[in-house]
């Protein structure tokens, strides 16, 4: 199982980015993802959930300005983040849970300056 997210990058406050995450495992599209992010001294935390319906979850922080999609054709989950803060400066990386064990992606950096 390898997750790969990709996106990251320094962004004004206000800005957008759009994160991705590949996913190379078989029955991608009977699969939940989240996408999790980490501060530096803080614990990680979820941001955002898809299902496989797809139904779809957010934290409270990023509700309203995240949105998390998927594409099964190209085994994919993106998180488009749009009025980015400096508080949503973190590690963004992708997780799987896949016979019943916990993967995680080496993240992407977003960093977001005022």
């Amino acid at each position: 199982v390898q997750l790969q997210a990709s996106g990251g990058g320094v962004v004004q406050a206000g800005g957008s980015l759009r994160l991705s995450c590949l996913v190379a495992v078989d029955n991608f599209r009977n699969k939940a993802i989240s996408w999790y992010r980490q501060a530096p001294g803080r614990q990680r935390e979820l941001v955002a959930r898809i299902s496989n319906s797809p139904s779809t979850d957010y934290s409270e922080s990023v509700k309203g300005r995240f949105t998390i999609s998927r594409d099964n054709a190209k085994k994919t989950v993106y998180l488009q983040m749009n009025s980015l803060r400096p508080e949503d400066t973190a590690n963004y990386s992708c997780h799987i849970v896949y016979n019943w064990k916990n993967y995680w992606g080496q993240g992407t950096l977003v960093t977001v300056s005022s």
